[in-house]
């Protein structure tokens, strides 16, 4: 497996140019499950959970063509079958979203139970609960959902018991080809959704309330063709302005959106940045000050994300004073403080909740990355490391992170990539 090897104490300056969004993407990927024409979609990031999309959606039949600049052509017509293998799902929990196009276009589906980062139980109870409204008929079978529908899917109201992501994506994509209107209730609100909302609509679907809790959604007959640009990412736009942050120095970020990074933002003003912004572009300035420590609450959006909450636990240790980061999302997502303690933090784990007194600067040693926003909270950590601190497994790191060594690198960070042997 490739390593990363990070020597510490540099003070980062420098600009890059910020991915499309991986959250918003894979969706917008699976959803051209959806549309009759072909559909190009610009801005997509070189990620490994991308290349296992397209796997995943080729081993359907479907047609891909990448274009430079990762645009990415493609042709659902050719389609043979309607299967998501279990070795491609076990990697990327976003593969169980092919359920809710597949049904709603073709009427049937089957899907092994998804697998991903093993950051905690994280049930798809609301997405077969919203499929099953619309008139979907759902079994398990051997770790299989075999899903089918006789007809076309109904429009229905669905209230969902939680805030989900992956689910109001799943049941948003279901109910586009439904006949009918439904109305998702409790429906997520992350940028990630919007856009595929957006996507479809440019498609010729007919949902609005995009951005809010409630969607409503007009039945269509069909999808036509077009082209896509997916949104930049905001949680590697906000890992690179935390590389900033706690190296104490200047990181300006090119290709982002700040309008949907607010609840991030405030917290590095919080920790002493000087931010300024422009409309597609954020600098942080610390001005070679300490940053100071802030406490975390992650919540669902536009609160702050549970997947930046690693990488400020990071931030954290190399700042003065102490502070509490509360994770309200996921309850196994701390598992980044063991390898943390191993550079020398001081951290102490009580239930949800991480209590973090920071220090000047951490001590290299080698950690392992045990799932993706962890890998990038240990890369920040070796950046202000003395010595050297190897980063091992970063597969993870790969799925979420395009060239994450060169762009540490384009900012002035000494790092490397060790290949495997």
């Amino acid at each position: 497996m490739d390593k990363l090897v990070i020597t510490g104490g540099v003070s980062l300056d420098g600009e890059i140019r910020i991915s499309g969004a991986k959250n918003a993407a894979l969706p917008i990927l699976i959803s051209t499950l959806l549309v009759d024409d072909p559909v190009t979609i610009r801005n997509v990031p070189h990620l490994h959970d991308v290349t296992t999309t397209m796997e995943l959606l080729g081993g359907m039949g479907v047609d891909l063509l990448v274009h430079e600049c990762m645009s990415i052509e493609i042709d659902s017509r050719p389609i043979k079958n309607f299967f998501a293998p279990y070795d491609l799902v076990k990697t990327m929990r976003a593969s169980v979203l092919v359920l809710g196009p597949l049904l709603g276009r073709y009427g049937k589906a089957t899907v092994s139970l998804p697998g991903g980062c093993a950051i905690g139980v994280r049930p798809i109870d609301q997405h077969l609960k919203g499929l099953e409204a619309l008139g979907a008929k759902i079994s398990m079978h051997d770790g299989y959902i075999e899903a089918h529908v006789d007809g076309r899917l109904k429009g229905a109201e669905i209230v969902t018991d939680m805030v989900t992501v992956t689910g109001t994506e799943n049941i948003l994509m279901a109910a586009v080809l439904a006949e009918g209107k439904s109305i998702i209730k409790n429906a997520a609100r992350e940028p990630e959704v919007c856009d595929l909302a957006n996507f479809l609509n440019k498609m010729g679907a007919k949902i609005s309330g995009v951005g809010t809790d409630t969607l409503v959604v007009e039945g269509v007959d069909r999808l036509h063709g077009g082209e896509y640009t997916v949104i930049p990412d905001r949680i590697e736009a906000g890992t690179y302005l935390a590389a900033g942050a706690l190296t104490r120095g200047r990181v300006k970020l090119k290709n982002v959106a700040p309008d949907i990074m607010t609840a991030v933002l405030e917290k590095f003003s919080e920790v002493g940045a000087k931010i300024t912004l422009g409309t597609d572009w954020i600098e942080l300035d610390m001005m070679g000050r300490q940053p100071k420590a802030v406490n975390i609450y992650t919540s669902p959006y536009p609160g702050f994300p549970t997947d930046m909450q690693a990488q400020f636990l990071a931030l954290n240790c190399v700042a003065d004073g102490s502070c509490n980061v509360v994770e309200t999302i996921f309850e196994n997502r701390f598992m980044h403080v063991q390898e943390l303690q191993r550079l020398g933090a001081n951290i102490i784990v009580h239930g949800n909740t991480a209590a973090v007194i920071g220090k000047p600067s951490l001590i290299g040693a080698k950690v392992m990355a045990t799932d993706l926003r962890a890998s990038a909270s240990l890369v920040l950590a070796g950046l202000m490391a003395d010595g050297k601190t190897t980063v091992d497994r970063i597969y993870h790191i790969d799925r979420g992170y395009e060239c994450i060594e060169e762009k540490m690198s384009q900012l002035g960070a000494k790092i490397l990539r060790i290949p495997s042997r």
